[in-house]
């Protein structure tokens, strides 16, 4: 490695980080970490990636589908007989793992493989953070991600009885979990009561368990709030809102429980498939 000692590595952070190791799949703390912030090398600090750009890929590490600009460096791997694309550390050269293409997992076609042991998290401590449901999660995520100062939109369940569901149990009807989109924003490019507004402007709040022909307790009109502050506008918002409306508000305003981040194939849905919204 260049550039950096690495005395404050463990024997399994150096085994992966000099010696070009591999853990073993799912077995990373940061495989299902899906947290607004930065990460950087476990060796040298250097930031390397955003963590909007990481994705479940299903293979058992962390997947990011680009890194920062100047952050990796490339070499080609001829190890196991197979021609591979290794990625480093540009600062220290710390082996990080390989980069893929051609899965069409996400919109660059991109998959970064990253060993969990050769990176670090750092949370973004300046972004709020709260939680829409608003009928089908596709719409409202793609609506949100367009949003300036909107650092991270993304589907998930909230709201129910049971842990760790999943799309199919959700579509049942029977585990209350509602269809929710968590926003990370960033209050000094754009307010809370803009975030609202988004949220106000584009669902029907008066009709129950529904929006348009999708039917069910999964597309509730919900608030998870993160604050009472969040809390306390979004209570005010319901009696200017409800002026526009002929039929009564029925938008829930609860305290944020647990996010059960959605299947990696509803992330960004409508861009990936080239759909311009839900109603295709």
């Amino acid at each position: 490695m260049k550039k950096q000692h690495t005395s404050h590595l463990s024997p399994e952070e150096k085994h992966i980080i000099e010696n070009k190791g591999t853990e073993s799949p799912f077995s990373g703390e940061y495989n299902d970490h899906f947290e607004a912030g930065i990460f950087i090398c476990r060796a040298c600090k250097s930031p390397l990636y955003e963590s909007n750009t990481k994705f479940n890929s299903g293979c058992g590490w962390p997947s990011f589908d680009e890194e920062l600009d100047g952050a990796i460096t490339r070499y080609e791997d001829l190890n196991g007989g197979r021609v591979r694309t290794e990625i480093c550390c540009l600062n220290c050269d710390g082996h990080l793992g390989h980069v893929f293409q051609g899965e069409k997992i996400t919109e660059k076609d991109s998959r970064h493989c990253v060993n969990s042991l050769s990176i670090q998290f750092r949370p973004y401590i300046n972004l709020s953070k709260v939680y829409f449901g608003a009928g089908c999660f596709w719409s409202v995520e793609k609506l949100f991600r367009k949003v300036k100062g909107v650092y991270l939109s993304q589907a998930g369940y909230m709201g129910g009885d049971t842990k760790n569901p999943t799309y199919q149990e959700i579509c049942k009807g029977n585990t209350n979990h509602a269809e929710v989109i968590e926003v990370c924003f960033d209050e000094k490019i754009v307010s809370y009561h803009e975030i609202l507004k988004v949220f106000w402007d584009n669902h029907n709040p008066t009709t129950l368990n529904q929006q348009g022909v999708d039917i069910g307790t999964q597309y509730r009109s919900v608030i998870f709030y993160t604050s009472e502050l969040q809390k306390e506008e979004a209570e005010k918002s319901i009696s200017i809102q409800q002026e526009k409306w002929e039929n009564t508000i029925v938008t829930q305003i609860i305290t944020a429980p647990k996010f059960y981040r959605a299947e990696e194939y509803h992330q960004n849905y409508l861009d990936k498939n080239n759909f311009g919204s839900c109603d295709l």
